[in-house]
This record gives C-alpha cells, structure tokens and sequence, in this order.
C-alpha cells in the first residue's frame, strides 16, 4: 500500500520531535539561525547514516538531486556543502547527546524484557572502549601517541536489548580507568569489565554504592584466602574462594571481603574473576562475564554498518556531532524493529532503508517485498540484534 511518505519519512515519524526541540532550545541551537535549522542538521546526518554517503558533496549531490521530496521529508533548508560544515563545526555536540539519552530512555524500556543468555532479574551492564583511528594532522586536538590520533568511545552497555546507556567520547590518551569516576552507579546493577578497569579504590567506591563488579585478575594480583566452597569441576570451574586483598595499597583501598573464581574455558584457558557479589552460583558469575563479549560485537557492528571512522568535518565539535547522530540512528532503528515488530536483523533493515528511503511505500511493504531468507546463526558469538 502507498501511504504517500517516503521511507524516510516515516522513519522521522518515530523521532521525538517535541523533545528534539527542547535539547535545541536548551542550548540555543537555532539562536539566529534565518536558514538550515538543527532538525535540518540532523536528518542530513541522519541520512548520511542510512545510505552510507562518503561525504558532505556526496551529501549534497543526493538530496539536491530529490529536491521535489525535501519537504515533505522535513528538510526546511536549502542543502549544501558549506552550510553542513558550518554546523557540524559551531552548533553545540550536546544538543545531539542530549537528544540520543532520550531515545536511549525509549528503547530500554522497550528492550527491558529482552534474554540476553542468563537468567537475572538485576540489569546487568557492559564497560569498555573502542579506539577509532585519527590522523593526527587533521585532528590534532585528539592526541593519542607521538604520530598518531584517535578517540575513544567509552560505552556502558545495557545487555538486555544492547542499548548504549552511557557514552563518552574522549581523546585518545585518556585512560579507561577514569570513566568508572563519570558514571552514576544503579544500585542492585552489575558492572561487567574486563582487566583494565581493575582499580581497587574505584571498585570500592562502586560496592559502597551497593552495586556488582565482575571483573578478571591480572597475572600481578595477590590475594589472601580466608575460605574455599566446593565447586563441580565437571562445569570447568577450579575454585570459589572468599579472599582479602593481600597488597598494602590494595588492601587499603578495598578493605572489605572479595570473592575469587577460576575457570577454564572450552579451549583449556584459565580465566579468572573478580567479584563482590556472594549470591549467585559461581557457573553464573562465569557466565554473565562471557556475555561482556556483547559490548565487543556491538563496537565491530557500528564500526561496520554506521559512519563513525569516515569524517565529514575535522573539528572536535563536528567528530562528536557526527558520532552522537549515528548513535541516534542505530536506536531509532532499534526502536522501529520493536515497535513495528521487525523479524529482520538491524544490518538488514539499514540494507533495505538505504536503496529505499526515497520510495513511497510503508516500512512493512518495503521489508516483505524484499523477499527477506534470514538463516538464524548457530555462532553463540553472534547478537541476535546485530545477526548478519
């Protein structure tokens, strides 16, 4: 059925507008501007991100040549080149950042229910960081090591639904450690990090504030063991000891009782882990750290499928800018998927919007006209959100 909107445009329809708005007033984003508005900005981005442009003439090429379509895709401004550069470069990142944590909001409470591989009734999150390459010429701002460039993107995973909760985006040199100083601790939640997070002080201002860390040993870690349980080494496991921190720095930092797992994986490796949490069964402290592989498939699937590594401004305004649109993109279509009911994977859908986001057609129409075949991965690695 026609229903006389462009793909692209009942993509719009799921946007929050009155809360776009708000994040623009908020920071006085159209403060003077006579033409190209923030929402202009936006869904020229955004449709950068759909169809995968290279670059803002590739931009511009695109949308001048359906200029009779514009308005009714909700462009109000006239599309160029210079005019998209100048706002990546001065309107406000944070209008943009703001404006992804509410569709943040939206798609948690959406994804709330989603299995994830254990069963727990506590929300349970991912840390980590992704490090994308920048020539240190173009972008000196974002120094990294003497002839190099880059930025991190330190993410807080939510696994059920794998909805980012918290990004930050800084340069290169900033270790991961000090992001664990930025994030506001849900009580009852566990925080599941990999060894570079391991800082004794942080983790016990993180069990002060009554929440989870699992985290792995480093080879260095030095332990006293109080008391062991007995394990089923037929599960892998090797032991579950109670223990306190047996180095004077440490030991003053984290005065208070940690639990110490060993394990082997299927390939005979032995892991590790670190928690505080005394409730759950060991097997399942193991398991839910095994799911922290989630937050990895998610920085390969934006890496791949969203314009994060390819920039259309040089600025450290315009990277941010482009970075939280794309973020905001991949939840819009996260949120399409469930509201609509979606069977297709993301990588699908993004494939099908980006050779018909000009058709008039209905996003039902537009995916079961394209005669979908999806064979369900048996690789336990692979999200079922991101199913390539």
């Amino acid at each position: 059925m026609n229903y006389g909107k462009t793909i692209f445009s009942q993509i719009v329809e799921f946007m929050p507008l009155y809360e776009f708005r708000k994040c623009v007033k908020r920071y006085k984003g159209d403060y003077k501007v006579k033409s190209f508005s923030c929402m202009d900005q936006f869904l020229c981005m955004a449709f950068a991100q759909l169809t995968y442009r290279e670059s803002l003439r590739d931009i511009e090429s695109c949308l001048r040549s359906m200029h009779s379509k514009l308005y009714h895709m909700g462009f109000r401004g006239q599309i160029s080149r210079n005019t998209i550069s100048h706002a990546n470069n001065h309107r406000n990142w944070r209008i943009y950042a703001d404006f992804a944590q509410v569709l943040i909001h939206q798609a948690r409470l959406l994804y709330q229910d989603e299995p994830f591989g254990v069963e727990l009734r506590q929300t349970a999150y991912a840390l980590d960081s992704t490090t994308i390459d920048l020539c240190l010429r173009l972008f000196p701002w974002a120094y990294f090591r003497k002839n190099k460039g880059a930025v991190k993107l330190h993410t807080l995973l939510d696994l059920h639904g794998n909805i980012p909760v918290f990004i930050d985006i800084t340069c290169g040199k900033i270790h991961d450690i000090n992001i664990l100083d930025y994030l506001i601790i849900e009580a009852g939640s566990f925080y599941i990090m990999d060894r570079g997070y391991l800082d004794f002080k942080r983790l016990y201002t993180l069990h002060q504030q009554r929440a989870f860390f699992i985290t792995r040993t480093k080879s260095n870690f030095r332990y006293r063991r109080l008391y062991s349980k007995a394990v089923e080494k037929i599960t892998g496991l090797r032991c579950d000891q109670t223990i306190t921190l047996a180095g004077y720095y440490s030991a003053r930092d984290c005065p208070e009782k940690l639990r110490f797992i060993r394990s082997l994986d299927k390939d005979g490796k032995r892991l590790a882990f670190l928690t505080n949490n005394f409730t759950l069964d060991a097997l399942t402290i193991t398991e839910l750290y095994r799911c922290r592989w989630q937050i990895e498939l998610f920085f390969r699937w934006i890496k791949q499928h969203l314009r994060i590594k390819t920039f259309f401004g040089t600025s450290e305004n315009a990277v941010k800018t482009q970075i939280w649109i794309a973020v905001s993109v991949y939840i819009i279509v996260a949120i399409i998927k469930k509201r609509l009911n979606l069977k297709p994977s993301l990588y699908t859908i993004l494939q099908i919007f980006s050779v018909t986001i000009f058709e008039k057609t209905s996003i039902l129409q537009a995916l079961l006209e394209a005669d979908i075949v999806e064979q369900k991965s048996k690789n336990h690695n692979q999200l079922t959100l991101f199913e390539l």
